[in-house]
């Protein structure tokens, strides 16, 4: 087998054991959201209906997450030259989004609780947070892997694991409760879940806003990056770049390399440089390098796109 079509397989079987992680994930935190609100409505906890509400995003949140790992694994066409990447950063940038919609759901409820705090059953409290918790350890372990280099598959992390941050907040107030009769630590709890959601909500929504802008990667020096391409052999100037990410882990990069007036052989000799060093360098895996020669440059690095209007002259 040629190495391309072995890296190829070997990147299909992570991205089929990826999926079906992602669809266990979504069984088990399905099933328990049904049972979470059971207990919250009988046990008249907001903490846990909160935890609740949270799980049934997460159930939103993964399936839109599994649905995206299927798309993106779609090959490029005429009417996506670029493939389906970017579908997973839409899935993060709606997952993020209904965290920010359900954390201001939370400050409301407990707000209203505070004013008037009810009776908790501490006992349902403690056991349903417990079982919670387990379980949403659980699917936040299935998911974690590859989380650190995909924003679509972080969205449903940070989403699984506020749960268990939550929930295990929900069984340390059950617990003061019983002691206490402290009721009014049940929407101290929620709030704390809620602005944690917030918080995690806000990194995930500002990244997806970022590579949605075509903005240059944060971890790229591009000052440095420059300097690089320019230490190569051959590279006389560069001009009209473009770096931008197709998701969080696919850079793409487009410029102009001045060059001498040299043959078409040594021309692919430099590109062939370029791309090394970017690879290597910068983790860019698609570059288009246009080479021209020193008559050609003009002092723009960063070259400003404008809108093309036509006119048609009516006779």
């Amino acid at each position: 087998m040629s190495a391309p079509s072995h890296a190829h397989s070997h990147i299909s079987d992570l991205a089929n054991q990826t999926t079906k992680r992602l669809a266990l994930s979504l069984g088990l935190t399905a099933a328990f959201v049904v049972v979470e609100v059971s207990a919250g409505i009988f046990g008249n906890s907001l903490a846990l209906l909160t935890d609740a509400a949270h799980n049934f995003t997460d159930v939103i949140a993964l399936g839109l997450s599994w649905y995206a790992l299927k798309i993106a694994a779609k090959p490029a066409h005429a009417g996506k030259t670029f493939g389906y990447h970017r579908v997973g950063i839409l899935v993060a940038l709606i997952n993020s989004t209904t965290l920010i919609l359900i954390a201001l759901g939370i400050f409301y409820e407990a707000w209203k609780r505070f004013l008037a705090p009810p009776e908790v059953d501490s006992t349902l409290l403690i056991g349903v947070g417990a079982l919670a918790f387990l379980i949403n350890g659980v699917t936040a372990w299935l998911v974690k892997d590859g989380s650190e280099h995909d924003l679509n598959l972080r969205s449903a992390f940070l989403h699984l694991m506020g749960d268990v941050l939550s929930t295990l907040g929900a069984v340390i107030a059950g617990i003061i409760i019983a002691f206490t009769n402290w009721n009014w630590l049940d929407p101290l709890v929620s709030v704390l879940i809620g602005f944690f959601i917030l918080w995690n909500a806000w990194g995930i929504l500002r990244q997806s806003v970022h590579i949605l802008l075509e903005s240059a990667p944060e971890s790229i020096d591009m000052d440095s990056m420059i300097q690089s391409m320019l230490k190569v052999e051959g590279v006389r100037g560069v001009h009209d770049l473009h770096v931008w990410s197709l998701n969080e882990s696919l850079r793409a990069l487009s410029a102009h390399i001045i060059i001498d007036d040299i043959s078409v052989s040594e021309g692919a000799a430099i590109q062939r440089r370029l791309n090394e060093v970017l690879t290597r360098e910068y983790n860019i895996q698609h570059a288009t390098l246009q080479l021209e020669c020193i008559d050609c440059a003009n002092n723009l690095l960063f070259c400003e796109i404008h809108e093309v209007t036509h006119t048609h002259k009516i006779t």
